[in-house]
């Protein structure tokens, strides 16, 4: 998987700029302000400039290596910028701990979704919240490794 050498683009909220910072000094073992003690950093490429951007995420993981990538943004109106990134690109790279990993994205609706959304629940309890706060249907992403 290419792409993820890209110029890295900050976050032009800089709560979630220096968010990714916190986790890139500490290796994510620092709490996050915004999502808590079990977090990741999604990479995703720009849909339209190609640029790395990094997003602090909730930790939502199988044992399989899978993660799930929830479009919530607190049960705003609109997808976080990432969602368009990972439909237009459809590669992703998590940082979790020191340890990168290139995955492939993929939208996933029905059963699929409600495992996974069960499964993100246990560690942030507030996504059903934010989906009876929004009238769009929150995306869900399942990213795991190629083949």
């Amino acid at each position: 998987m290419s792409g993820f050498d890209a110029e890295y683009e900050p976050s032009p909220w800089d709560m979630i700029a220096a968010e990714v910072e916190r986790y890139e000094q500490t290796g994510g073992t620092a709490p996050s302000e915004l999502v808590g003690d079990k977090w990741i950093v999604l990479w995703t490429l720009g849909a339209k400039s190609g640029k790395v951007r990094k997003t602090p995420l909730v930790r939502t993981t199988d044992e399989a290596g899978s993660y799930a990538v929830i479009g919530s943004q607190g049960g705003a109106p609109t997808n976080p910028n990432w969602v368009h990134n990972l439909r237009a690109h459809g590669v992703a790279r998590v940082q979790d701990g020191a340890t990168l990993h290139d995955l492939l994205a993929r939208e996933v609706e029905g059963e699929e979704k409600a495992t996974w959304w069960a499964r993100a629940m246990e560690v942030w309890p507030s996504y059903d919240e934010y989906q009876a706060s929004t009238t769009r249907q929150i995306p869900l992403f399942v990213l795991e490794p190629e083949g």
